[in-house]
């Protein structure tokens, strides 16, 4: 693509002007994901762009709106600047765009060339002193566009800072942008009761709190700040207008150099911090700003990183292990064809992996699940099941008790010449699997044609940084779901830090992670990976209650002093 031109597209172009909210991918509308899955240029800043690009289709155009790309700018509110506009085709390959032609004229000139352009903001295009522009531009030049509302910042950051803006009375909400509030503004909001909303920048509070004071409103009113709202960076600090500068100086906030960051500061006596104690939903979260290392293979990490974000924190993934195809596939060619054949009673699936290197095999015969009619099915736990659902195949065996080869033993009904018709199991599994299941299918009777499925190897070392946060003590915690990733990840990116929670899957592994040095916090109750991360939400939870019950401040476990003794938690 060149630097001025944007592939043309034959249907009827069109600007959509959509809200992405304050920051929680989450707060997207439905609406929103349709637009963006259809757009064939994506406008925004930096940081809205990693709010919404994941709901854009593959090969769309990316045009960043920051004055300054490589700058933060989350130190800048929306609104604010000139942009520079860098163009980023599919591949995220930047390419230079002549700095005279503002956001407005991409937007139309992409638009009148038949595409469909998203205009993407922060928070809700109503608000955006940029967007009002672009669509009046858009108006006039005839393009035709449409709105997509967004959660508004000034709303959704108090929301998520647990401080409600109005109450059963009813009382008056006004909302001020610090920025452009003029003396008669301020007077008026002095002048009221009600709850003050106001968007500013953090090195900017204190002048605004001093703004409603000489106002009127009295120096012990309630004062909420938060910062980074509705993100796993979010903070929030409780004061009054009158202490509001020592809070933040006490916090060793200021001075900063991200002073300049935007802020929700909410005014009033409803925003109380005997209010924000019992509705702060959000910080509390059990894993709340948690950085948490998940060292499996890309796919498994996937779900395990949802459920981790549900508690709050924010998921790291590194692979440890690469699966790669056997090195004589001769084998696993010849299992194929007698499951085809009839040649089995049953197929026992004792990983996800397992699944996707049959299913692969079948779709390179041009097989689907209907041939596995007639033949028995086996997963070794829920996962497995959910891989199997997806190929179109329901287990009939899944171990009602531990998800493991020895729970699915016990399941399993011995052979009985009479009612099976064929004594044979078909047992696709890793190089390195352990004989458990094929000994104790042998004992119930069955035969067992053991064949490596796939290969496990040891996946290439991560990244410099984040060997780096592994060795020094930059994540609070680390997920191991297997002795081969205990090993791998040591092998790979070094042992991790002290400081850094030590949770495993089960005995074996916790026993793996003592002979490399590592003490053991956390243990699943059952191996199974989202029990794993339940023990470790529940040991962040009593962590969180531990400290505020010592009126000690809730800090993540990568926030503690180096040296800090370590007090061991099983569960």
């Amino acid at each position: 693509m060149s630097p001025t031109t944007l592939p043309a597209c034959p249907d009827h172009g069109h600007v959509t002007f959509l809200g992405a909210g304050p920051g929680d991918p989450g707060l997207l509308t439905l609406r929103a994901v349709e637009a963006l899955a259809s757009a064939d240029v994506l406008v925004a800043e930096h940081e809205v762009l990693d709010v919404v690009r994941v709901h854009a289709r593959p090969g769309v155009a990316v045009v960043n709106t920051d004055p300054d790309p490589a700058g933060p700018s989350a130190d800048r509110l929306p609104g604010t600047g000139t942009p520079q506009l860098t163009v980023v085709d599919g591949t995220s390959t930047p390419v230079a765009a002549p700095a005279e032609r503002d956001a407005a004229h991409l937007v139309m000139e992409a638009a009148r060339g038949g595409r469909r352009v998203v205009r993407a903001v922060s928070g809700d295009p109503g608000l955006d002193a940029y967007a009002a522009e672009e669509m009046l531009a858009c108006a006039a030049a005839g393009v035709p566009f449409e709105v997509v509302p967004g959660v508004a910042a000034a709303v959704g950051v108090p929301a998520y800072a647990g401080v409600p803006l109005r109450d059963a009375d009813g009382a008056d909400v006004r909302f001020v942008d610090a920025r452009t509030a003029s003396d008669r503004c301020w007077t008026e909001v002095g002048a009221s009761d009600g709850t003050v909303v106001v968007s500013t920048t953090l090195d900017s509070v204190a002048a605004a709190a001093g703004e409603l004071v000489a106002a009127g409103r009295k120096p012990d009113t309630p004062l909420t700040v938060t910062v980074a709202g509705t993100t796993t960076r979010q903070r929030t600090w409780t004061a009054t207008l009158g202490t509001i500068a020592q809070t933040l100086k006490q916090a060793k906030v200021l001075p900063s150099p991200e002073g300049g960051r935007p802020v929700i500061a909410v005014v009033g006596e409803r925003s109380a911090a005997a209010r924000r104690d019992q509705l702060s939903w959000f910080e509390s979260k059990p894993l709340f700003g948690w950085k948490v290392l998940v060292p499996r293979t890309k796919e498994q990490a996937a779900s395990l990183s949802d459920q981790l974000r549900s508690y709050g924190a924010v998921p790291h993934e590194v692979p440890t292990i690469a699966v790669e195809p056997p090195r004589t596939p001769q084998q696993m060619e010849r299992a194929v064809k007698g499951l085809v054949t009839g040649r089995y009673e049953w197929i026992a699936f004792t990983s996800v992996n397992a699944v996707k290197a049959v299913r692969e095999k079948f779709e390179e015969y041009g097989l689907d699940a209907r041939a596995f009619a007639g033949i028995k099915v086996a997963a070794v736990g829920e996962q497995t099941a959910k891989a199997l659902i997806a190929f179109g195949v329901k287990p009939d065996l899944v171990p009602s008790g531990e998800q493991s080869a020895a729970g699915l033993l016990e399941d399993w009904p011995p052979y009985d010449p009479v009612f099976d018709p064929i004594d044979r199991v078909f047992l696709p599994r890793a190089d390195i699997a352990t004989e458990t299941l094929v000994a104790g299918l042998i004992e119930l009777g069955w035969e067992v044609d053991d064949v490596t499925a796939y290969r496990t190897v040891r996946a290439s070392p991560p990244p410099a940084e984040t060997r780096e946060a592994i060795k020094g003590g930059g994540f609070d915690a680390v997920l191991f779901t297997s002795s081969s990733t205990v090993r791998n990840l040591v092998g790979i990116a070094g042992k991790p830090h002290n400081v850094t929670v030590i949770a495993c899957i089960g005995p074996a592994t916790a026993k793996t992670a003592e002979e490399h040095g590592l003490r053991v916090d956390v243990m699943a109750p059952e191996p199974s990976v989202h029990k794993l991360a339940e023990a470790l939400a529940e040991f962040g939870m009593r962590r969180r209650a531990a400290a505020l019950e010592a009126g000690d401040p809730v800090t993540r476990p990568s926030e503690r002093r180096p040296g800090a003794r370590r007090r061991r938690t099983t569960t």
